[in-house]
């Protein structure tokens, strides 16, 4: 896949917002689509505004942090989509039903490549009514994407071995780290990373350190980055708790979600994209 291809993106969140900017800033054309007016509006905005921080940071360099919101354009419908992409990636919510619909409509508009950004839903169960199931992978990216590393690549049992080399250079093209993982519910890194993010919850929930306390002892003691329950307010705690429901029906009630993250998303406190999580957060900051 060369710097100038062309990409489609189905989804125009925070994790669809950053899988464009990392591909616009490696040099590709890039369509989102996104049917939401409010939320298509503050796309490229979005993405000028994260590619002029990096700029600061000293993580890209001018003409690069530039040219990349004008490498983007948004559209309303997956038929305004390009025939004939390289590659299409759809990023919508982790819902299986919504992403087969998604997943469908976008292989009509005839790509080369297919992918599904998941964090934990079947390959397979994902691709299973598509007419190329061979071009079909998973490409599992991380929040933020321009800052985060890793890029897991899920393999299913229909996925040709020529789809897997060629996610392989997408991810060399747009600057991640690879790791290949068979097609088993939660992959590797979910399946690790929510049980421990379910455990702080119901840690909290039975009283046993303040959120602040435990995120601490994870970052001091075992040197995580971040304790899983500001990680869970950063991924949303609406999005952790889709992932859980599908580990759950998978693996049986280690993966219930605890009481507490169901009420908070009922209640709507959905994080820092709410404003309130496990955390009050005032203007991007806990």
């Amino acid at each position: 896949m060369k710097p100038d291809a062309r990409v489609g993106v189905v989804g125009g969140g925070a994790m669809g917002i950053g899988i464009a900017q990392v591909f616009a800033v490696a040099g590709c054309t890039v369509t989102v689509v996104e049917p939401d007016a409010a939320r298509a509006g503050d796309i490229v905005p979005g993405i000028r505004d994260s590619a002029a921080r990096a700029l600061a940071r000293g993580k890209l360099a001018a003409g690069t942090a530039a040219a990349a919101p004008d490498r983007v354009t948004v559209v309303p419908d997956i038929g305004d989509l390009p025939e004939g992409l390289d590659l299409v990636v759809e990023a919508v919510p982790e819902r299986l039903a919504l992403k087969r619909t998604v997943l469908a409509a976008a292989e009509r508009r005839a790509p080369r490549l297919l992918g599904t950004n998941t964090s934990g839903i079947g390959i397979g169960e994902l691709g299973a009514e598509l007419a190329r199931p061979g071009v079909f992978i998973g490409r599992h990216f991380f929040n933020p994407v321009p800052a985060m590393p890793l890029l897991e690549i899920v393999v299913a049992d229909a996925t040709d071995p020529a789809t897997v080399d060629a996610a392989r250079d997408i991810a060399a093209l747009i600057g991640k780290e690879v790791i290949v993982v068979r097609d088993k519910p939660g992959f590797a890194t979910s399946r690790l990373g929510v049980m421990l993010g379910l455990e702080a919850i119901r840690m909290l929930e039975d009283g046993v350190a303040s959120a602040a306390d435990i995120d601490r002892a994870m970052e001091l003691g075992y040197r995580h980055p971040m304790g899983p329950l500001r990680l869970t307010d950063l991924v949303g705690l609406d999005v952790r708790l889709d992932i859980a429901r599908n580990l759950a029906e998978a693996y049986g009630p280690r993966f219930d979600p605890p009481r507490l993250l169901v009420d908070k998303v009922t209640a709507g406190e959905l994080g820092r994209k709410s404003g309130r999580g496990f955390y009050d957060w005032d203007g991007g900051a806990a």
